[in-house]
This record gives C-alpha cells, sequence and structure tokens, in this order.
C-alpha cells in the first residue's frame, strides 16, 4: 500500500482540557512524513463535562447502566474534536478528501485490566459514526475493546508505533521508549522481532491531581515545587513495595490505580517531591522487568517538561535520559501520530496490538471503521 495521509487524536487522562491533533502520512508499517501537530483546547464547558463524566464513571465501574452522562459528554467532545480535525488540516493547506483516515482514540472514562477467571473492560468516549458524519472521512476508533475480549489488556497500544520510531531513528536493543501521560508506558525492542510494552507506573496523574488539590494550578510547572521539597525516602520505600510494581508483563493501569493519596498529609513541596520520586523509580524497577536493561530512555508526553522528573528519572531509574526531540520526533505529538499510525493499520487489517504488549493470545486485529 502506499503511504497515505492520516489523522490521529488523543486526549489524555490527565484532562489537561486539549486536544492533541496530529498528521503524518504513513503506510501504517514506516511514516513517510511528519506533517504537522497542534494543541487545541477544548471549550471550558467540555473540560468541565469530562471532568464530571471521570466521577460519574468511577462511581458506576462497569456495574449496571451506564451513566447518563456519558452520552452528551461523548457527542461534546466528538463534536469538538471534529472540528479540530478540520481546523488542522485546512491549516496545513490540504481537504479532508486528502485525508485517508482519521484515528479517533476517544475519552478514556475507565479502564479495568484482566484479572484470572475475568476479563477486563474498557470504556472511551467517542462516537466515530458521528465524526464520520461530520467529516465524511473514513474514521477508525474503539481501538481496545477488541483486545480485552480476546483476553488482552487493552493498553499499552503505542508500542507498533514506537517500534516504527526505533527501526526509523536505527535505533534498538540498548534503547526504550517512555511516554510520560497521566499513566507511564514504555516499550522496548530487541532490534529484530521481539517488542515489549507495559504501563510502568503513574506519571503526571497524580502529582496534577495532588497539585490541584492544594489549589496550586493544574501541574507541577517546570517542576518547581517537587525541586523544592524533600522526599521523605522512608514512605517511598513502602510505597514501592506495591505489588503492581514487580508483577510480570504485559500489564495496565486505570489512571486512578496511584492517586494523590500517596502524598496525604505533607506540604505541596514535599508532596510534588514524593510523587515524582515515585513515578521515576517505578521506571527504574520497569527496566529490570525487561530482557535487557536499556542505556537510554527517549522520552515522550506531558511528563517531558517537567525538569525535575526528567532529573530524577535519570538518578533514581540509573539511566540515560534524553527527549524525543533528540532524535528528531516531537515528543508532544507520539501519542496522537500513534493513533493516526494505527488507523491506517485498521485500514490495512494489520494487528494494531500483540501477546508481548497487552497479552492479547495473538497478534489482534482490533478498531472499528466507520464510512
Amino acid at each position: 500500500m502506499e503511504p497515505i495521509w492520516a489523522v490521529g487524536l488523543m486526549t489524555g487522562t490527565v484532562l489537561d482540557g486539549n486536544i492533541d491533533v496530529a498528521l503524518i502520512k504513513t503506510d501504517g508499517e514506516r511514516i513517510d512524513d511528519f506533517g504537522t501537530y497542534r494543541l487545541m483546547p477544548y471549550p471550558a464547558s467540555i473540560r468541565s463535562l469530562l471532568e464530571e463524566t471521570l466521577t460519574a464513571a468511577r462511581a458506576w465501574n462497569f456495574t449496571g447502566p451506564e451513566p447518563a452522562i456519558f452520552r452528551g459528554a461523548e457527542e461534546a467532545l466528538t463534536r469538538a474534536q471534529s472540528a479540530a480535525v478540520k481546523e488542522l488540516v485546512e491549516g496545513y493547506g490540504m481537504t479532508m478528501a486528502e485525508i485517508g483516515v482519521v484515528g479517533f482514540h476517544g475519552q478514556t472514562v475507565l479502564h479495568r485490566a484482566p484479572r484470572v477467571g475475568r476479563l477486563g473492560q474498557t470504556r472511551q468516549l467517542g462516537d466515530g459514526e458521528l465524526m464520520h458524519a461530520i467529516l465524511g472521512t473514513k474514521i477508525a476508533y474503539d481501538f481496545r475493546s477488541a483486545d480485552m475480549r480476546a483476553g488482552g489488556q487493552g493498553a499499552p497500544l503505542a508500542a507498533a508505533y514506537h517500534t516504527a520510531l526505533m527501526r526509523g531513528a536505527g535505533a534498538g536493543g540498548e534503547v526504550a521508549v517512555l511516554n510520560l501521560g497521566g499513566v507511564a508506558n514504555i516499550t522496548w525492542w530487541d532490534g529484530a522481532d521481539n517488542v515489549i510494552a507495559f504501563d510502568t507506573g503513574p506519571a503526571n496523574a497524580p502529582l496534577n491531581d495532588f497539585i490541584k488539590s492544594k489549589g496550586l494550578g493544574d501541574m507541577d510547572r517546570d517542576g518547581a515545587l517537587g525541586r523544592a521539597g524533600k522526599v521523605d525516602e522512608a514512605r517511598l520505600a513502602k510505597l514501592l513495595q506495591h505489588p503492581y510494581l514487580t508483577k510480570p508483563y504485559p500489564k495496565s493501569l486505570d489512571r486512578f490505580d496511584f492517586g494523590a493519596a500517596m502524598a496525604d498529609g505533607l506540604s505541596a513541596e514535599d508532596g510534588a517531591a514524593l510523587l515524582t520520586a515515585f513515578t521515576a523509580s517505578v521506571v527504574g524497577k520497569a527496566l529490570d522487568l525487561l530482557p535487557s536493561r536499556p542505556k537510554k530512555l527517549v522520552v515522550s508526553g506531558g511528563g517531558r517538561h517537567n525538569p525535575t522528573m526528567m532529573a530524577m528519572l535519570a538518578s533514581r531509574a540509573g539511566v540515560e535520559v534524553v527527549l524525543a526531540e533528540s532524535l528528531g520526533w516531537s515528543g508532544d505529538a507520539v501519542e496522537a501520530e500513534c493513533f493516526a499510525f494505527l488507523a491506517v493499520r485498521v485500514l490495512r487489517g494489520l494487528p494494531i496490538s500483540f501477546p508481548s504488549t497487552t497479552g492479547a493470545p495473538q497478534p489482534m486485529r482490533g478498531g472499528k471503521l466507520a464510512g
């Protein structure tokens, strides 16, 4: 197949009020052109609606009928994200007719990993048929459900794209990709056929929630609070005994599996320092689980903007840490680009998840197509 232009959309679980939109040209195996990327804010009303929806989702917890708020939130975010796609494409001097497919991840409101004797469940809000009606372009959506119905974790799904990026950069074996979103996930590739991916632990979600609870904004901007605080090493050591951290991969997390309560009772500075150190330390534990420990971590996602987190990654995870930009990638765009890439794989009928990345029984095709 010839490479086609594809748009990818991502809105993370940290609910920063933004839509990540990226345009790439790809055949679902290699990246031909990185196109463009934009961060587009949601209207404030949708951000508030999504925060209410997340609260309702946690109360629901896959028991009984879905909360009524889901329907309104799904329509509102689908319309907002459709407008963002159109704005990006036309701003780049193209028309929707030139776009082969849009990868619409939707908003994750709840994710429950599988357990022995129980399949996992996941819910992303996003109406692919409505987006197709608005944009008139093929839409790939609902990327995780098929994997979970087959017994997989449904996450992380970035491994295929991270591997394509590493292959393009000639970086395999001694390099791994770490994405620091609400949750942190890692992809390791041996340079041949073996790809491993899993959620290492929390990233920005507990830290952001803690800062919000203190009335100090949405995040620890520039890592200033964490840098000024002192890490309670005894408390950290106790947190690092959590069974998830030594559990063999594949494994995945919900955004609320590790919460801001880990820092209860601490000052803003000491709490931020503790939560940042925890994120960095669990990455170190994750590296120890891999077949061989990478010498270098290429970091993408919002967490790489926090210099305190980056410094703690180097010291506490014991690894050289570099920004995605050092390999010519856009660290903010990687997740949205990933869903453009996966959308083309859905179009081609190629697998998007694998036994070594989600625990699915075999390489799994996934996603639904509208249009």
